[in-house]
């Protein structure tokens, strides 16, 4: 793979600060990488070996149970790194969840080696990489409260307001909606249906159009 200039590094505005040598070792060890939409990232029980740092495009960080029962942990977009990547190289350990492109992904890749020299050397990258680690942390925290203390009814009307389009149409199947909420697709469905039968939602295949704005909104206010 061609090797990258530091320009890349303007996509991570915490690494503005970051001393010269170190920049020069990211510039110089950095690889480009172009994945695919659909292209899996990283599965779960993989080792991990490099730090991922994401340019363009979204990876979907996931857990799937044994019966197939998937739920989203979070997002990698723009300038954006995977704090599961993080994790498994500062202790050792194999991935716990699987990493989906859903774009098509441009990002840069560093061997592990340099990342731990980076994290031991530079004041600049430990930084980044913790306030990075702690942004995430915090998302994660309030998806944990959300699955287990919020009403279902509710966060999916949440999921729905802001998946909508201009139109008030949501391009999604139950299963992603399920898998975004962290339940089953039997219990979307019958949700859904409920809302359906209120006549606050129409139900096509693959699509959700809403059907009154207002009240899908007043119910997502009250999560």
């Amino acid at each position: 793979m061609d090797r990258v200039d530091d320009a890349w590094l303007d996509r991570f505005p915490e690494l503005a600060a970051l001393e010269p040598a170190p920049r020069r070792r990211l510039a110089a060890a950095a690889r480009p990488v172009t994945l695919p939409a659909g292209a899996t990232v990283f599965h779960d029980g993989d080792a991990c070996s490099n730090y991922l740092l994401v340019l363009d495009g979204s990876v979907r960080v996931q857990k799937v149970s044994s019966s197939g029962r998937e739920i989203t942990l979070y997002r990698v977009g723009d300038g954006q790194t995977c704090i599961l990547t993080t994790t498994c190289l500062l202790a050792g350990q194999r991935y716990p969840a699987e990493g989906v492109t859903e774009t098509e992904v441009r990002a840069v890749v560093i061997g592990n080696p340099l990342f731990q020299t980076l994290v031991a050397e530079s004041a600049a990258f430990r930084q980044f990489v913790f306030a990075v680690y702690a942004r995430r942390i915090s998302d994660l925290i309030v998806l944990v409260e959300e699955v287990a203390f919020g009403r279902m009814d509710l966060r999916l009307a949440a999921r729905l307001r802001d998946s909508a389009d201009p139109d008030g149409v949501i391009v999604a199947t139950h299963q992603e909606l399920a898998a975004e909420l962290g339940t089953a697709r039997e219990v979307v469905s019958r949700l859904l249906k409920d809302l359906e039968h209120r006549g606050l939602v129409a139900l096509h295949r693959g699509r959700i159009e809403l059907r009154d704005r207002h009240a899908i909104d007043q119910l997502a206010a009250t999560v």
